[in-house]
This record gives structure tokens, C-alpha cells and sequence, in this order.
């Protein structure tokens, strides 16, 4: 009986669908159409970012309001002032 050689790398290993990963790589590749999301995983990102806008909207609330651009009904300092 022959002994099977050790080898470190698992892309020779790992089976996915099609046979080899590579194999599988390049239908992928070749059919965009056909490969579409599992809707378990749209159903959890879309969640994630509803969560996220949620979380951002209430950062936004929650942080100080400040006055960029100050009402300047007062004479306030514009180049336009006149030194006679």
C-alpha cells in the first residue's frame, strides 16, 4: 500500500458543488446570472443596515447643535464694511 502525500494546502480538498472550488470559481465566473444571495443573507444585511441608520440617525440627535453659518443681521464682520 502506497502512502498518500502530505500536503498543507485545502484548495485541493475542499469540495463545493460543482467538484473542485476552482471548478465552481470559474462557473460562478461564467454565469453571473445564475448566482444570487441566499435571502436568509439579504434578510440579515438589510437588517444589519436598518440598524445601522437607526444608529446613526440617533448619534445625529443626540450631538450638539452648532451654527455654522450664524445669522449676520447684526453689521456683523463682512469685507464689505467701509473705514471713512
Amino acid at each position: 500500500m502506497t502512502r498518500r502525500k502530505k500536503t498543507r494546502s485545502l484548495a485541493d480538498k475542499v469540495q463545493i458543488r460543482t467538484g473542485k472550488r476552482k471548478d465552481f470559481k470559474k462557473w460562478r465566473h461564467e454565469n453571473p446570472d445564475q448566482v444570487t444571495s441566499s435571502t436568509r443573507f439579504t434578510q440579515k444585511k438589510r437588517q444589519q443596515r436598518k440598524l445601522q441608520a437607526a444608529r446613526k440617525l440617533a448619534r445625529q440627535e443626540a450631538g450638539e447643535s452648532i451654527a455654522i453659518h450664524p445669522d449676520e443681521k447684526d453689521g456683523g464682520t463682512s469685507g464689505e464694511e467701509s473705514n471713512d
